[in-house]
């Protein structure tokens, strides 16, 4: 194990990617993830590594895609407004089966809106966000020691599904400063990229793209193809934590920096005697649904309480997934607002009268 170092968020998913061996990484300037960018600056240099402030979020994507098609570990960042304008590139990459890891410290929206913590893009995140039949793998860390360790992660899932990946963090994690230990590189055995555009001598032509004219022939294989795939990571790649749960009567469905909130309210309830526990999504997407499934089916647990940072979004899968077995309750705040740990506590004491 490495020594303790302490760390802002938006650096140690830096590091985290370094470890990983990003060696590409473009993007622009954007508040609360402007030190993602300042630190990959100063960094890839160092190690041989390319930085390029691009003139755009929309440049910034398609020179990800350039650099994925080569075959190299590239990434890029922003925040709410910017992710919204990479959509186009970032379903091209889908379509063109292109490994990318894409950060989104998220901030209150819609619109410019503000430049606080928020969780309001997970409809985004989770439902592909562009346009086309395709998803994306979301990771969401709730402590800087995730915020590093989840990059490792997303790189090797990107890799081995051939797909971007997104890692959504907010503006606490990212301007948070907590101590870590930084990651190990990766050992998972990843296919062997025999896809990449790197110059034809010697073999036949490759061709990336994510334009097929032909619906039948080319565009719907393609699709039927990448459902394929996303059923397997469905099957293979969902992940959750979880907290007190396991004399639960209550359980807080919440991610991020929501489900830190959610961890200091849960102690104090069940110093009132109140069972309460945390279920924690790690996966947006996938899901963790047939966990808690589980917790739905188990005649202890008498209802669910939903904490987000948003007007309620997650709380969608929620329901989907306890399917009417039990009372799903919500609280949230939006704007940039911090769940309230007496806020919250006042929910929980009402849900469990």
């Amino acid at each position: 194990m490495g020594d303790r170092v302490l760390m802002r968020g938006n650096e140690a998913l830096c590091e985290g990617a370094i470890i990983a061996g990003c060696r590409y990484y473009f993007g622009y300037p954007i508040t609360p993830q402007n030190e993602v960018p300042a630190y990959m600056a100063m960094r890839m240099p160092q190690i041989g590594g390319c930085f390029l402030q691009a003139e755009s979020e929309l440049a910034s994507i398609n020179m990800v895609w350039g650099a994925s098609a080569a075959g190299k570990r590239v990434m890029t960042s922003s925040s709410s407004p910017g992710i919204s304008l990479m959509q186009e590139g970032i379903s091209y990459l889908a379509g063109a089966e292109l490994p990318a890891v894409v950060v989104n410290i998220m901030r209150g929206g819609p619109g410019l809106g503000n430049i606080a913590p928020s969780q309001s893009d997970y409809y985004q995140s989770t439902r592909g966000g562009g346009h086309g039949d395709y998803r994306t793998p979301v990771l969401a860390p709730a402590t800087v020691q995730e915020m590093a360790h989840l990059m490792i992660d997303a790189f090797d899932l990107a890799d081995l599904y051939r797909t971007p990946v997104i890692v959504a963090g907010d503006g606490v994690l990212g301007q948070m400063t907590e101590p870590l230990v930084l990651p190990e590189p990766s050992q998972k055995k990843l296919p062997e990229k025999d896809w990449v555009v790197d110059g034809a001598e010697g073999r036949e032509a490759r061709v990336l793209m994510s334009l097929r004219l032909s619906p039948q022939r080319a565009l719907e294989e393609l699709n039927i193809k990448l459902k394929k795939k996303y059923d397997e990571i469905v099957k293979r790649e969902a992940r959750c934590d979880e907290y007190k749960i396991d004399d639960a009567e209550y359980v807080i469905v919440a991610f991020g920096t929501a489900s830190r909130v959610a961890k200091a309210s849960i102690d104090i309830a069940r110093t009132r005697g109140i069972k309460i526990g945390l279920f924690r999504p790690i996966t947006l997407w996938p899901f963790p649904e047939k966990r808690l499934r589980k917790l739905a089916e188990n005649r202890r647990v008498k209802a669910f309480i939903d904490v987000e940072m948003n007007m309620g979004q997650m709380i969608d899968d929620v329901r989907l997934t306890v399917n009417g077995q039990k009372e799903v309750y919500f609280y949230g705040r939006t704007a940039g607002m911090l769940p309230d740990e007496d806020e919250l506590l006042q929910k929980i004491s009402e849900v469990a009268r």
